[in-house]
């Protein structure tokens, strides 16, 4: 699969310590890309370095780490061929109880740190006529209950991706978005815990309003990773938008991602509420109650 061009191509892919970005590391660099790896610490760095992957260290955040990533490529003879967005945090709790900060660092990592990013190497990918993947999440169509801080970000980061591509595209730069659904990965293991622990640090006025609706949604979001792809199934997708000669502008993950997408463009939003409600309700604790789905309904748990 290698060509003697795609040998003389950078790739950059942020998020690479593990999970898809990781994978997708290493599948870009098995097809011949000399892959920019972007991790957070040094034991992240020995770990995937090896042929054709190049560990940088890089907080998308972090100014200074965007600087010296620009000037890493700006130094390479080589074309940058592709830019991978993929870093990213999962952090869910319901609008009301999750803390400022919490929504802020959500917000920097899964948007602004993307922008930073992009506009850093935009001359570099202008210059080769390249391309950004932009990595998303079926969160970026369907807002699920808790979701509201993560599915906001990518919902946001849909809408910049839909901007960038209308700017760049006359200018031979393509702008593709990849929509993973569940996808057992670190991340995703995290997240869940990160929600468990938010879940516990919620005042008794929101635990009271919230919480069945938390575990159930906790619960939830286990069984999905569970069941999801592996982050070897997304690195292929993810491979396929960088070396496509004519990619589409968006592309799903795993045949959860693909139903949602295209559920949201068929139903109203009410029925889209009544659909997600049914699909959480075996999930709650027994003798919970769980949130109305419309004004004057209320949906139980599943009996045994």
């Amino acid at each position: 699969m290698t060509t003697s061009s795609e040998t003389q191509k950078l790739v950059v892919v942020t998020g690479a310590s593990m999970g898809m970005g990781a994978s997708a590391a290493r599948e870009l660099a098995r097809r011949g890309f000399h892959v920019l790896a972007g991790v957070r610490r040094d034991q992240d760095a020995d770990a995937i370095r090896s042929t054709g992957i190049e560990p940088v260290i890089l907080d998308i955040t972090d100014s200074e780490h965007v600087e010296a990533l620009a000037a890493r490529v700006a130094d390479d003879p080589r074309a940058l061929h592709a830019l991978v967005n993929n870093a990213g945090v999962q952090v869910n709790a319901p609008v009301e109880a999750l803390p400022m900060a919490q929504w802020r660092r959500v917000f920097e990592v899964n948007l602004f740190g993307h922008i930073a990013v992009t506009q850093a190497l935009l001359p570099a990918l202008l210059r080769s006529r390249g391309r950004v993947i932009n990595i998303s999440s079926v969160g970026g169509k369907v807002a699920m209950a808790t979701y509201g801080a993560y599915a906001g970000a990518k919902f946001a980061l849909e809408a910049v991706s839909d901007s960038l591509r209308r700017e760049v595209a006359p200018l031979g730069v393509q702008v593709v978005v990849v929509e993973p659904g569940g996808v057992r990965t670190e991340m995703a293991t995290r997240g869940i815990a990160t929600a468990n622990d938010l879940a516990a640090r919620m005042t008794p006025e929101h635990d009271e309003r919230y919480g069945s609706l938390v575990r159930a949604n906790n619960t939830f979001m286990a069984s999905g990773t569970a069941s999801g792809l592996t982050a070897d199934a997304a690195a292929r997708v993810i491979a396929k938008t960088v070396t496509t000669r004519r990619p589409r502008t968006r592309y799903t993950v795993g045949r959860d991602a693909a139903l949602v997408t295209r559920l949201v463009r068929m139903v109203s939003d009410r029925t889209l509420d009544r659909i997600l409600a049914a699909n959480l309700r075996r999930h709650y604790p027994t003798g919970a109650t769980a949130v109305p789905t419309t004004p004057g309904r209320r949906v139980g748990p599943a009996r045994c």
